[in-house]
């Protein structure tokens, strides 16, 4: 049964300002490990395993960012099937779309596609691997399958799934839950029944398409005619512009996952975390013996629970405990772990400014 991977790298990672731009994103930075997040996304797919054969995925990103992301996979000796580039974002839905028409180009009808982001870590790759073996039959049964994360923790950040009657190797979704709030966060973890919702489908081509087809139609038809009016160069497929921007910009959770009558979730415990501020990154990351997490020319005195990252200049931290500090060429960043879901503030202030040269 082949398996297609389709990643998704078209995000600009603003919650990770001032390291993650929209030209230089933050699947493109080596955070967790020597690697990036793009090299170890496709790595983890690049190897065959029981009853599934990975075929070279295709990958879907920005212009901006193709000559690096190109670069950096080739370092791994890493192949991919089509760099499709997107003259603007329109979320994760009609990448759906147009992956299932290139992917039906390349490899039929049959193939399964896993739809996946860029930027995400994973610590358990064994593990994960094997869950996606445990999707695959409900996948070419016609079920369009998503993959719940058991939370750990009364997170606030994630949408949550809901898992209803048993079917296969997984779960009906009973119901998708927006993020909630503290308690209710608590109360779906005292629960048991409920995951994070971490964003990786699985589904055949023939599916997604009926799917689409049914519910989100206009969407499904403006992104296949952005592939056969596309231009072709070697293996990069670059998007219609006009064409596309006729597709509506939705999630696929919220045009097809909350709409269909075939979705499924199979259970996932395999140390996933969305990398998507910087105290989530602070968790993932090995810690020196005061639990702080260093990158480039740091110096610390007296300094616990920290992450500093420096691009360049020396920096030094005295007296810090639970800080953020990340330093750049061209900005810098002090904040408290507890409060960098706010770094999106400075975000929006800075495109309110026209700082477009900060972003």
């Amino acid at each position: 049964m082949k398996i297609v991977p389709v990643v998704m790298s078209g995000g600009a990672g603003t919650r990770l300002w001032p390291l993650s731009r929209s030209a230089n994103p933050k699947q493109l930075h080596a955070l967790v490990t020597d690697l990036t997040l793009i090299q170890h996304s496709i790595a983890r797919v690049a190897t065959d395993t029981a009853g599934a054969e990975f075929c070279e995925p295709v990958v879907v990103l920005n212009q901006d960012q193709l000559d690096v992301a190109r670069s950096q996979v080739e370092q791994l000796d890493l192949a991919v099937a089509r760099w499709v580039v997107e003259p603007v974002g329109r979320n994760t839905a009609p990448v759906a779309a147009l992956a299932a028409e290139i992917v039906s180009d390349l490899y039929g009808e049959d193939a399964l596609i896993l739809l996946m982001p860029a930027d995400h870590h994973i610590e358990d790759e064994p593990g994960f691997l094997a869950t996606v073996r445990r999707g695959m039959r409900l996948a070419r049964d016609g079920r369009i399958v998503t993959f719940g994360i058991r939370p750990n923790a009364p997170a606030t950040g994630f949408g949550y799934i809901l898992r209803g009657g048993v079917v296969g190797d997984g779960y009906e979704v009973g119901a998708f839950k927006e993020k909630p709030d503290e308690a209710t966060a608590r109360a779906y973890l005292d629960d048991g029944r409920y995951y994070w919702n971490a964003g990786i489908f699985l589904f055949s081509v023939s599916s997604v398409r009926a799917e689409m087809m049914q519910h989100c139609a206009s969407l499904y038809e403006a992104s296949a005619r952005a592939v056969s009016a596309a231009r072709s160069d070697g293996d990069v497929l670059a998007l219609d512009a006009a064409e596309f921007e006729r597709a509506e910009a939705i999630s696929f959770d919220y045009a097809v996952m909350e709409r269909t009558d075939n979705a499924a979730v199979v259970p996932a415990d395999f140390g996933w975390s969305d990398v998507g501020s910087w105290s989530s990154l602070w968790d993932v990351c090995a810690k020196d013996g005061n639990g702080n997490v260093v990158r480039g020319d740091v110096h610390l005195e007296q300094t616990a629970n920290s992450l500093v990252f420096s691009t360049g200049q020396r920096v030094g931290v005295v007296g810090g405990d639970g800080l953020v500090v990340i330093v750049t060429d061209d900005a810098v960043l002090v904040a408290h772990r507890d409060h960098d879901q706010s770094v999106k503030n400075i975000v929006q202030r800075l495109k309110d400014d026209g700082r477009l040269d900060l972003l």
